[in-house]
């Protein structure tokens, strides 16, 4: 659990949103960049920054970027993870004029990640503090509630998304985060909303899922252990093998986020330190892209989107000095996996 100093964490846990504040979080607080790539042998891509979004919050004494996603028509979506109530919880940022707008806000939701479902076109949120699963129109309204309630006699916590081709949902699921056990999962939900399915459990606090770029596999992270592990898929979609993957070297970072480009790479973003690392899908790490040591106040670089079909990429980056879109070129090109969560 991160650690919060006592005010922040008392109006987080009012609000209903402490459990929020962890999603996609790690146990400890990080430093600021400036930290040298662990590994010798891995190159370094810096990052420039683009903007930025949000500010820290007084009534929660935090600002968290999570679940950069482009709609078709090329705007990118990204969610707020510790807004309050009434302050934007969904924004829409124009890359090239450099703009970004609110699109929702409602008085509960704790969302950690968005993505725009390929059945219905709509955007789709985690809310980890209500174990909820919410849709909206892809301008942002007609809110809908499409999963609510227990899967296998829990309640989940739900981090990120990721879709396959018919429009079916995989869920990290980070039960456990808070007490420090292996109880998280990855749940498929039928794109109907009307089947939830546990496909892996005993988990250390899952946070990043992804589709290899072939569909025959998904990526997880879990976040406790700073380890990414592959799950195999039958053509049902139901896990046929499961294995840990790559061990991250992250120190005093965790892992978050998982992002995949068209040539199967990795990208795994970090709590506790504002970089993402690149592996191939054989494990070896390609590279680390970092932030500027001269940025200030920022300790996380949660999560990656790839714009589709190009190989420019943008990072949410946050901190105590607020939240921003830094921006670095791509190993591969961009497709739907490419949006981290």
């Amino acid at each position: 659990m991160r650690r919060l100093p006592p005010r922040p964490l008392a109006v987080l846990a009012t609000a209903g949103l402490l459990a929020s504040a962890i999603a996609g979080c790690g146990t400890e607080s990080g430093a600021p960049g400036g930290l040298s790539a662990p590994g010798a042998t891995s190159g370094t891509i810096r990052a420039q920054k683009v903007m930025q979004l949000t500010r820290t919050h007084e009534e929660t004494g935090m600002t968290l970027l999570e679940g950069p996603a482009f709609h078709p028509d090329g705007g990118l979506f990204v969610v707020d993870v510790t807004a309050p109530p009434g302050k934007p919880k969904v924004l829409r940022v124009d890359v090239r004029r450099k703009t970004v707008r609110a699109v929702h806000t409602d008085g509960r939701g704790a969302y950690t990640s968005a993505q725009f479902s390929p059945y219905d076109g709509r955007l789709y949120l985690t809310d980890y503090a209500h174990g909820e699963i919410v849709s909206l129109a892809q301008d942002g309204g007609d809110p809908r509630t499409f999963f609510t309630g227990e899967v296998d006699g829990a309640r989940m916590n739900p981090d990120d998304i990721a879709f396959d081709e018919e429009g079916h949902l995989y869920i990290s699921d980070s039960r456990g985060l808070s007490e420090g056990a292996a109880h998280g999962r990855v749940v498929r939900i039928d794109r109907d909303g009307g089947k939830a399915t546990v496909l892996a459990d005993s988990l250390a606090a899952t946070n990043g899922v992804s589709f290899d770029e072939a569909y025959r596999g998904l990526w997880i992270s879990e976040l406790t252990e700073n380890r990414i592990s592959y799950l195999r898929l039958g053509e049902g979609g139901e896990v046929t093998s499961r294995h840990t993957a790559i061990r991250v070297d992250g120190g005093i970072a965790q892992t978050d986020s998982i992002a995949v480009d068209a040539d199967g790479n990795l990208y795994q973003g970090l709590h506790g330190r504002p970089a993402i690392v690149v592996y191939d899908r054989h494990g070896e790490r390609l590279a680390t892209v970092e932030v500027p040591a001269r940025a200030e106040g920022l300790d996380s670089a949660t999560n990656v989107a790839i714009t589709p079909g190009g190989t420019k990429a943008y990072m949410t980056v946050s901190g105590p000095g607020g939240g921003y879109l830094y921006t670095f070129d791509a190993l591969g090109k961009g497709t739907r996996q490419s949006n981290g969560g």
